[in-house]
């Protein structure tokens, strides 16, 4: 009874606050969270999984790689996807990712308060949520959010005590691994915790140290290969990297641009302040730090990361190179704990009612509806898309041209088709409109090959919009 009627104290209170305040504001954000166009093809993704029953090992969806070597590594994650769509359409879609990075930051919070005070860890959640905003979008990583931040603070825990491995978190590398193909970093984390466990122990406890870290690390590729393409998630970052060039062109796999300030630029120079001030780190998790900040770096998608896991590494050597004293746990107004969590319960309900009513949908300019039913794009044979359209056309059940999953299409291939449509080699896009037979082009109205064909002899321009332009090939007027 005591338990029930006892005053909560804003440490306990704060991780579920800051969770729920980060959930309203996706939630209020509107289709936010839609504005990425390969929300439409994992989403098809998830539909095929569950109306086949199986994950598929080919390419079931475009016309250029049909029957082509390809895992649907985020299976998982499509799924929930797809069953969240059959429940409340794009609402439920929303819903769906907006919980999942609110629970990923209710955990961030939960775990610095072990170190940290309250004020501190609020203005570092603030400033991972700056951080992550460009990158929280509905699909799949958004959902290994919470995942990677509770194996993350359980890998912490354990070099912060100095303990043994964390056996009981490798059930989470299992569900990682079907959920995102960024599992890989999972496993690599495990190396600085080993590292650390070595540089602080004595020269005689180095062999039993490296046995329990050594079989750590095997038990947790073993998880991370637990799904139904076995070991095959781990190597996917190797495939996205082996884009080579070609990444240059996807823009979240492009590196930060520092052309004008931004808030990544501000983060990391008020970082930098920070250590000017005295600060100094253990080795090792300088290490991890840099090497989180050269992901983000190189690639803008990375950012979420570095906002996500970099705090958890630096909290320990913070807290005690400062040594703050410990906050009283004051009482929320005296406010029974009965009573707080009956009010977070209801409010989470309205919320999810609300979210769950609104009329959501992804972003219109991802969304060449109305080019495709006016053109009648799904009789007019092969078509030529825009990057950014491959998504909708695989969710509208069109074969695409070219879509996001770039490890199935390749840097080579990538980068030609930008190159043919961008005109920086015409005589090759003549070449593929042949090669592949192309009855239409669905292309964005500033994309140049668009004033190409509204010339070209044997094209025809049938419709255009704000969003694309469809041009058709004239009976007869050559190659197919």
């Amino acid at each position: 009874m005591r338990a029930d009627t006892r005053s909560v104290t804003w440490r306990e209170v704060m991780p579920w606050l800051i969770g729920s305040g980060v959930y309203a504001l996706l939630i209020l954000s509107g289709g936010r969270l839609l504005n990425d166009p390969d929300s439409y093809w994992h989403l098809a993704a998830g539909r095929w999984i569950v109306e086949h029953g199986a994950v598929p090992h080919v390419d079931p969806f475009s016309h250029t790689m049909s029957g082509a070597h390809w895992i649907a590594f985020e299976w998982l994650s499509e799924v929930l996807y797809a069953a969240a769509f059959a429940v409340s359409g794009w609402s439920g879609v929303v819903t769906l990712a907006a919980a999942s990075i609110a629970l990923a930051f209710g955990l961030l919070t939960r775990l610095l308060l072990r170190e940290l005070g309250a004020v501190p860890v609020l203005a570092v959640t603030m400033a991972a949520l700056v951080l992550a905003s460009p990158h929280m979008l509905a699909r799949p990583h958004v959902l290994a959010l919470p995942v990677m931040v509770a194996w993350a603070g359980a890998l912490v825990r354990s070099m912060d005590d100095r303990t043994r491995p964390p056996y009981v978190a490798l059930p989470l590398l299992v569900l990682w691994a079907n959920l995102h193909g960024s599992v890989s970093l999972g496993v690599a984390l495990i190396a600085p915790a080993a590292l650390e466990a070595l540089w602080q122990a004595k020269r005689g406890e180095w062999r039993g140290i490296g046995v329990q870290w050594l079989l750590f690390a095997a038990l947790a590729v073993v998880a991370a290969s637990a799904t139904p393409y076995g070991p095959g998630t781990l190597l996917v970052p190797l495939s996205t990297l082996g884009l080579g060039d070609a990444l240059a062109i996807i823009v979240e796999w492009r590196p930060q641009d520092f052309g004008k300030p931004g808030a990544f630029e501000l983060v990391l120079l008020c970082a930098i302040f920070a250590l000017s001030r005295g600060m100094t780190l253990p080795p090792v998790r300088v290490l991890v730090v840099l090497g989180l900040l050269h992901l983000a770096l190189a690639q803008s998608r990375h950012v979420d990361v570095l906002a996500m896991l970099a705090p958890l590494f630096l909290a320990r050597p913070i807290a005690r190179q400062f040594e703050p004293p410990r906050e009283p746990d004051v009482p929320v107004l005296g406010t029974p704990a009965r009573s707080i969590a009956a009010g977070l319960i209801i409010a989470a309900a309205l919320t999810i009612g609300i979210a769950l009513g609104r009329d959501v949908a992804p972003n219109p300019g991802n969304t060449p509806q109305a080019a495709i039913a006016a053109a009648d794009l799904a009789r007019a044979g092969p078509v030529l898309n825009e990057y950014a359209f491959g998504g909708y056309l695989i969710y509208a059940g069109i074969a695409p041209f070219i879509d996001g999953r770039g490890e199935l299409y390749g840097g080579t291939f990538i980068t030609r088709h930008h190159r043919a449509i961008t005109l920086q080699d015409l005589p090759d896009l003549l070449k593929l409109l042949d090669e592949y037979h192309i009855g239409a082009t669905l292309l964005a109205p500033s994309t140049p090959a668009v004033a190409l064909l509204d010339r070209w002899p044997g094209w025809e321009r049938v419709y255009a919009d704000d969003v694309a332009v469809v041009h058709k090939r004239n009976a007869g007027a050559g190659p197919r």
